[in-house]
Order: structure tokens, then sequence, then C-alpha cells
């Protein structure tokens, strides 16, 4: 091949074929490197027959399946960017975020069709359109037609990008967008690769865990990872806490990844059924992507023992803090020091404060990002001196550890999702009855946060439980349900300044234990 460089799945699939690179938890199906390989190939001719070019966009909106890690690695070694769509969403919110991202190839899976059907001319008509199954709605089958294109590489293959989508300051999401330098295919080093290699130890040995929706980013990015490495995938379609423990035992996993409720739900099972699976296989047990509750945690360090790790990062990439157990448990509820960036605490005025002190947790050094179409919300994230934040506020100890306080941005995390409350207070604004709406997060045992719609009406005389669930009813209609109110309280008069400025801090402090509010 001269001077061409081979791609990873490349080399793995030469140097064992049938090792495998995924196996489907709950069919079984298991994905080769061999497969992997000529799949990501024939894919990425079609591309290149679709006349999808260096940097164009695509946008997948699967479920969790085999075929669409193939999808995104043959993104990966054609330069172009992917944008992996929530499949949870509404027709109107996903298409907003295809169009939005200027995909100009979509596939779907066969579980999402009655939502792409919907989107009609809310994305552009020149969209290539794409099903993992049998064609129908306007979708043609993919399968079949990679089955008629070679399996070898394209003649060059180019480093590609994910674009992920975060929310926007009117709460539209905004697309993560970072520069795509015209380079080989795993022609340089992946840092995020690096920080999984050197502080949880992933291999070509790694047998991995994934649970969580691949639309969400370090599910997608982790499991493309492994098979970077040559490891094996275990996908879950679902999250199940009797199977995950199966599936330790079953497959001798030895990492895997979680969210918090995870845990919760996992520790909430009857003790002979915890005790009923051998979890002994697993060395690093991570999770991220929402605060874990300090009980929690010490609950899971005393089961599954000094195996558990937790990493602070977002999508935009502006900064890595991780902890391992052991200096957890010496530090109990930190999100660990920096592993890239280094992090500051800044007041207000953008100045230093001392350790201890809570204020805007800041990123220096960290990759560089913009929100695409967003200058604003781009501005926002940097401060003077190219800084960047993702909008957390929290302290630093002596010793360097960072500890999350708070979400300037008053983002709801509900179950490792995030949820941004002005989606649901827009919509619940055209309800008749309302006048005038906030959207909270409080506390849920399972979940951390749950959504809540503090309400006040027109005519108070018009409260009662039938309207509570009208509005909740309202909402679900409009919106994504999981970014609608669980429950709704009515109120005389929301907490409002003269300006019209919305006191949310106050009207969370209703709701929110002393002793949580002290760690505010």
């Amino acid at each position: 091949m001269g001077q061409k460089i081979v791609s990873l799945i490349t080399g793995y699939a030469e140097s064992h074929p049938d090792k495998a690179a995924l196996i489907d938890a709950d069919t079984d199906q298991v994905l080769s490197y061999r497969e992997l390989d000529a799949r990501t190939n024939q894919c990425a001719r079609l591309f290149a027959r679709e006349g999808l070019n260096f940097g164009d966009h695509i946008a997948v909106m699967t479920e969790n399946i085999a075929e669409a890690l193939i999808v995104v690695h043959a993104a990966h070694r054609c330069g172009l960017y992917v944008t992996p769509v929530n499949w949870h969403l509404t027709a109107d919110e996903a298409a907003y975020v295809i169009r939005d991202c200027m995909a100009k190839w979509l596939v779907i899976s066969p579980g999402v069709l009655a939502v792409a059907e919907e989107f009609g001319v809310e994305i552009d008509t020149g969209v290539s359109r794409w099903i993992i199954g049998e064609a129908g709605g306007g979708y043609q089958s993919l399968l079949p037609v990679l089955d008629s294109l070679p399996d070898d590489p394209l003649d060059e293959e180019l480093q590609g990008a994910m674009m992920y989508y975060s929310s926007g300051t009117t709460g539209k999401p905004k697309g993560i967008l970072r520069s795509l330098e015209r380079s080989a295919t795993d022609s340089e080093p992946d840092g995020l690769i690096q920080l999984m290699q050197g502080l949880y130890g992933f291999d070509g040995d790694t047998v991995y865990l994934c649970p969580a929706p691949i639309y969400h980013a370090a599910p997608l990015a982790w499991s493309m990872n492994v098979q970077r490495m040559g490891g094996t995938v275990i996908l879950m379609q679902r999250f199940n806490e009797v199977q995950a423990l199966q599936l330790i035992e079953r497959y001798h996993i030895n990492r895997a990844q979680f969210v918090p409720t995870m845990f919760v739900r996992m520790l909430k099972l009857p003790e002979e059924i915890r005790q009923q699976y051998d979890v002994s296989s697993l060395k690093a047990a991570i999770h991220a992507a929402a605060p874990c509750p300090v009980e929690v945690k010490k609950a899971m360090l005393s089961w599954w023992g000094p195996v558990v790790y937790e990493y602070y990062a977002g999508s935009e990439g502006g900064g890595f803090c991780a902890v391992g157990p052991e200096e957890w448990l010496e530090h109990p509820g930190t999100v660990g020091r920096a592993m890239t960036g280094v992090v500051h605490i800044l007041d207000d005025e953008g100045n230093a404060i001392f350790a201890g002190e809570v204020g805007n947790v800041y990123f220096d050094g960290g990759a560089d990002f913009e929100y695409h179409g967003d200058q604003e919300k781009t501005r926002e994230a940097y401060n003077n001196k190219g800084w960047s934040t993702l909008g957390d506020m929290g302290y630093l100890d002596e010793e360097g550890y960072l500890y999350l306080t708070d979400r300037k941005s008053h983002m709801i995390i509900s179950g490792g999702v995030n949820i941004y409350p002005q989606e649901a207070e827009n919509v619940l604004s055209g309800h008749p009855a309302i006048l005038d709406i906030a959207v909270i997060g409080v506390p849920n045992e399972e979940f951390g946060e749950e959504v809540k719609a503090v309400v006040q009406l027109i005519d108070t005389a018009d409260a009662s439980d039938k309207l509570g669930a009208d509005i909740i009813s309202y909402c679900v209609e409009r919106l994504a349900k999981f970014k609608c109110p669980r429950s709704v309280d009515f109120v005389d008069e929301l907490p409002r300044l003269p300006t019209g400025k919305l006191l949310k801090r106050q009207l969370r402090n209703r709701y929110w234990p002393d002793e949580t509010l002290k760690k505010l």
C-alpha cells in the first residue's frame, strides 16, 4: 500500500479477523473485525458514490445497533462530520438538528421510522435518506446497497469528526463544531484513547459494556475507541440493571461506563439478586454525565471494590478532570483533578478566587470549539483570556481537586440526560390557563433530578390535579416526553425581580433539602 496509512480497523481485521468487535447483548449478534472493516469500507464507498466530500455532514438517528457504529466508523474513514440525533426527540426537534447540522445524508433504524416519516419538508428534500432495514417512508434500504459495493478501502482515507449538539441560548440545540484538518485516518494519536489507556487500562483485551444510548457523546466515542484498540464492545439496546450484571458475569466484562442513575437502580435490587452475579472481572467501572451522590458512590465501592472511577468533561472538549477510587475516598464528592487543561475558578468579574470559594469553572489549554451558527453562545463560552466554560460552578480544594456545586444555566440533569428548562417553558407559556411558568429540577431518588413545572395561573381558582395533568399532556404533545414536567405545582406568584428576571435559585430552594442546599 506504499505510504498509505492503514486504518486501525483494517489492521485488526488482518491480525485477528474473527475476533468480536461488537456483540449485541439482546440478540447475541456478533460483528467480527473482518466484518466491521468490510462493512465500513463499503459504507465509505457509498458515501463517495453519493457525492459526499471531505467536510460534508451526515446525521445518524438509530437505536443501539451494530450498524450505527459501522456508519459512523465509515464517515470517520472518509473525512465527514457525523451528528448523532436523539431518537427520543419529536419529529420537529429532530428535524431541526438534521437541518441545522447541514446533513446531506441521513440514516435511521426501523424503530424511529414513524418519527422520521414526519420530517417531510422540515428537512431539505435533497437529503439522501437511508434505513437499516426494509425500505419505506421515502427511505432506501442500506444493507442491500452495501452488499453490492467493493469492501476494500478507498484510495484516500481521511479522518472525520463528530458534531454533537448542546443547548443554545434560546433553548434550541447548538452543534459543537471543531475544525477538521485534512489528515489520514489514524495518522495522529487520539487524545481520548490516550486517556482511556493511561487512566483506565483500556487495550486490545478490553471487553467493554456500553449500557447507554449511543446518540450521546461518551457511549459512542468510547465504543468506537475500544474498537480502534482491538477490544470488544458489548452493546445493550437499553439499560436493565439485572441484565447488566448478567452480562458482566457472562462476558467477563472488564471495563464499563455508567451514569449514576444506573448505580441507583442496581443498588435497589434485593441483596440476594445483587450477590448472585460475579462482577470480579471488572477493572474499571467509569461514571460521568451527572453528579453522583456521595452515599451512592460509597455503596458501589463497597459492593464492587476499588474499581469505580469518575471523570468530568463536556462534548466541547475544553478540559477533562478525573478521579480514581482511592483518592475519591480521601476527597469524597470531588470530580477529580485536571488531566487535560488547567482548571480556574473565577468570580463573575473574571477574577481568580481562593481555594474553597465557589465560582465559575473555566478550563485553560483545552480544545478550541465553536457553537455552530451561534456566535453569541460561542463568545459566552470563552473569557478574555481564551479560557472556556461549560457554565458550571464549583471550587478547588488546596490539592487542586474540583468540586461542582451548581450549574449556572439551571440545566436539569435527570438520569445522566441534560434537560434545558426553557424548551418546556417556551411550550407551556402557550397554555391558555397559564399566566407565568417556571420549569426547574427537583430531587428524585433514582434519577438525581426530575422536571417540575411551577405555574402561576390566570385564575388561581382553577388550580386542580386535573389541570395539572392537562398541563403535562399539553407539553408531551409538543415536546419529547423526557423534557416535560413529571409534576405541576401551582403558586399565587412566581418570584421575579422588578426587571422581570425569574429568581430560579430561590424557587429551587423550596424543593431541595437543607443538606443539599449547603453544598450549592
